[in-house]
């Protein structure tokens, strides 16, 4: 007789303290994964309203932080760090057991699996580097070509007046005709639902990091694999710490 298929929860953060783009990225996440996940998306309450720089990053770490521990108190079975920056990462995997999966690294890694070069199409200039730091973090200097930014604030992706389509439309078709590249990464969270379209309009694998985050964490659970607690992601030494 089969046995039911045990659910596996996904806990999908946005580091952001914003809910709307929180509701939009979970809604993505549960449209990528199987029928067996649920996907539980959380919002940092502690943090900015979003990120677009390194301030906003150091204090959006201590809001994820809290919510993936709230994630492994209600027994998730991974993490999902719903932020292009991939903030806290490492302080995550030693806060869990857990897997817990950047949406930058996971998209790069996905990239690099169907193509052999790939850009990055990002929001605002100023965050750039941030992404070209995970791309040599990530070892991936040899396969992506070129980040490059449509200039719109994280909050304004919603907003009709910003035209977020069609700017982002004619980046990536920049990108296809000047970087010699097969595949394309959608550099924000907040890009999540447009990843199928663009995909369809120019012809090319694009890579919305959220789904490939779900669907990879999923791999891992089923698996059976955790994340190491031997040398740097050991749990955290015990010691008097402030709390917020």
């Amino acid at each position: 007789m089969n046995q039911p298929q045990r659910q596996t929860v996904i806990n999908v953060i946005n580091p952001n303290m914003t809910e709307t783009m929180t509701e939009l990225i979970a809604k993505a996440a549960q449209a990528s994964a199987s029928p067996a996940t649920r996907i539980v998306g959380r919002t940092a309450r502690f943090g900015a309203a979003s990120i677009e720089g390194h301030y906003d990053e150091a204090l959006a770490t201590i809001g994820m932080l809290k919510e993936v521990a709230e994630g492994d108190k209600a027994g998730a079975d991974a993490h999902v760090i719903a932020c292009f920056g991939d903030p806290g990462l490492l302080a995550a995997r030693e806060l869990s057991a857990a897997p817990v999966l950047g949406i930058a690294e996971a998209a790069m890694h996905a990239a690099s699996f169907i193509a052999t070069r790939f850009s990055i199409v990002t929001t605002l200039s100023r965050t750039k580097v941030i992404a070209e730091h995970l791309v040599r973090n990530y070892g991936m200097e040899h396969i992506c070509r070129k980040v490059r930014a449509v200039d719109v604030a994280v909050l304004d992706l919603d907003k009709p007046e910003a035209n977020v389509r069609g700017v982002l439309l004619g980046e990536c078709r920049n990108a296809l005709s000047e970087d010699g590249i097969g595949a394309i990464v959608l550099g924000c969270a907040g890009m999540a639902d447009l990843a199928q379209d663009l995909s369809a309009e120019l012809g090319i694998p694009v890579i919305d990091g959220v789904a490939a985050a779900v669907r990879f964490a999923e791999a891992l659970v089923g698996l059976g694999l955790k994340t190491s607690k031997h040398g740097d992601l050991a749990f955290p030494l015990p010691k008097a710490r402030s709390s917020l």
